[in-house]
């Protein structure tokens, strides 16, 4: 397969299909919607959930793991969160099939093994988790409680992209059960600022926090928290959500506890997650025409050294340098490989660490050696220079860190470059069309508004600040009295 990618510029939804396959990322299964997210991909995630499953276990939460399957009863329990993710749920009603006895090798469903009650596959674990909180609480004394869990969850997806929107997908969700509405509030601010804190400084996205608006919150929430993060193409991304859910899933399940005061009251919960859509930002974010661009913090190989050599005596030569490199780069906790396959030429290899993103390179030949130094690639900006070999070690912590910090403010720029606000419809209109990237715009704060600029536009409101602009004004498509500016945008 040809490493060559499509340009953005010429078609960026086929640019970054062709990343995520040639990259060696992901690629699609052989079940519709679905997919297989192969090694190097999965190595990208797996930092990803190391990082932010220290961040889960640092403000006190821990990690359980809680049935893939919903009794339909139990799902159905509370009203807007069933009625939200109906239409994309799968449900297993038969647990057994049969050999066809018209057609030898063929299975075909036993109709006599119907289940008693059909079963969801999780589109998302309120339900199961609630039922299952009713027999943990009883006082004030078990509150809070704060759970985790690492899964997968199903969404019965029609239009799928790798990574962005799958029928199958790897999540992590929080769900935490508090004595106050206060403490459950502040519960669902704090994990957006963890999603926040992880997504600005360890894949170098700049987000903004904000509120959904009533008919975009999670279905069954009373307050949904976001981040929201702005792709290459100027269309949005949401990259995390936390939600307020009040008392809603505490009254469907009759989750009661006795308070200090000797009373009963319903308890109050949230929950919270983020999935494997954040390696579709991460992808979207930084990568170019040339490949993959990963900040160094998330790069599952932050260094690798590529050997040059004709002979076997400067192979070994070179080998025995790259080593060496190798072992004082192991011993600073630098994530470093040394490619010393055989079978493929030093070109290649440069070509492939290109395309999957690592952050440096090293080359070193026999030249190299008689110098004592090394050639040092940055793939961000894919300039090269030569580095004396006793300092080359400082010489790359320095350049980690500066990546990861180049890549952040890159970011920024383009968010800057690519946020407009807005007085009319009119030119809502023409800078949604010419330009794109967030609109910053007054709305009445009605859904009917909301919807008729959708209608008309295609663009959502993404989020409703927490911090900025809180000037009144008109809306732009109304004309009636407006709290403050909204973001709109064109999102995935």
């Amino acid at each position: 397969m040809s490493k060559k990618l499509t340009k953005r510029s010429e078609d960026y939804s086929k640019w970054y299909n062709e990343l995520v396959v040639k990259a060696d990322l992901a690629e699609n299964a052989a079940v519709r919607g679905c997919m297989v997210i192969k090694p190097y991909g999965y190595a990208i995630w797996e930092k990803m959930q190391a990082e932010l499953d220290k961040m889960f276990k640092a403000t006190g939460h821990q990690n359980a793991y809680f049935p893939l399957f919903v009794p339909k009863s139990l799902f159905e329990a509370e009203e807007q969160n069933a009625e939200g993710f109906a239409k994309e749920c799968a449900v297993v009603t038969h647990y057994r099939l049969k050999n066809n006895p018209d057609k030898k090798g063929q299975l075909i469903v036993d109709p006599e093994a119907e289940l008693e009650e059909p079963l969801v596959v999780r589109p998302t674990s309120e339900a199961i988790i609630w039922n299952t909180y009713k027999n943990w609480i009883q006082s004030y004394r078990d509150l809070p409680i704060k759970i985790n869990q690492w899964a997968n969850v199903v969404r019965w997806e029609m239009r799928t992209r790798l990574f962005l929107r799958t029928a199958e997908f790897l999540w992590q969700e929080g769900h935490t059960a508090h004595a106050t509405e206060a403490e459950a509030m502040e519960e669902a601010r704090l994990m957006n600022q963890v999603y926040a804190d992880f997504v600005e400084n360890f894949m170098a996205i700049p987000v903004i926090q904000g509120l959904k608006s009533p008919s975009e919150r999670f279905a069954g929430a009373v307050e949904t928290f976001c981040i929201e993060a702005l792709m290459q193409d100027s269309k949005a991304l949401q990259a995390g959500t936390s939600h307020f859910l009040g008392q809603n899933f505490a009254h469907a399940f009759d989750v009661k506890f006795a308070t200090k005061e000797g009373g009963l009251e319903h308890v109050w919960a949230t929950s919270w997650g983020v999935s494997t859509r954040l390696m579709g930002a991460l992808i979207m974010t930084h990568s170019d025409d040339n490949g993959l661009v990963l900040p160094p913090k998330l790069a599952p190989h932050q260094v690798v050294i590529v050997p040059i050599y004709k002979t076997d005596e400067e192979r070994t030569a070179v080998a025995e340098k790259a080593n060496a490199i190798k072992q004082e780069l192991d011993q600073h906790n630098i994530r470093v490989h040394f490619d010393n396959r055989d079978n493929y030429k030093p070109g290649f290899k440069f070509n492939e660490y290109e395309l999957k993103g690592v952050p440096l390179r090293i080359a070193i030949g026999p030249k190299d050696l008689e110098k004592d130094q090394v050639e040092l690639a940055r793939r961000d900006t894919l300039t090269k220079s030569f580095v004396p070999t006793a300092a080359l070690t400082a010489e790359i912590t320095q350049l980690l860190n500066t990546i990861q910090e180049a890549l952040y403010k890159k970011a920024v720029d383009f968010r800057a470059a690519h946020t407009t606000s807005v007085a009319t419809f009119e030119e809502f209109k023409t800078v949604l069309k010419e330009k794109g990237g967030f609109i910053a715009a007054h709305w009445d704060g009605t859904e009917a508004t909301e919807e008729a600029i959708k209608k008309a536009t295609k663009a959502t409101i993404r989020c409703i600040p927490l911090e900025g602009d809180l000037e009144a004004g008109v809306c732009v498509f109304s004309g009636q009295p407006s709290k403050q500016r909204v973001l709109f945008a064109k999102a995935y």
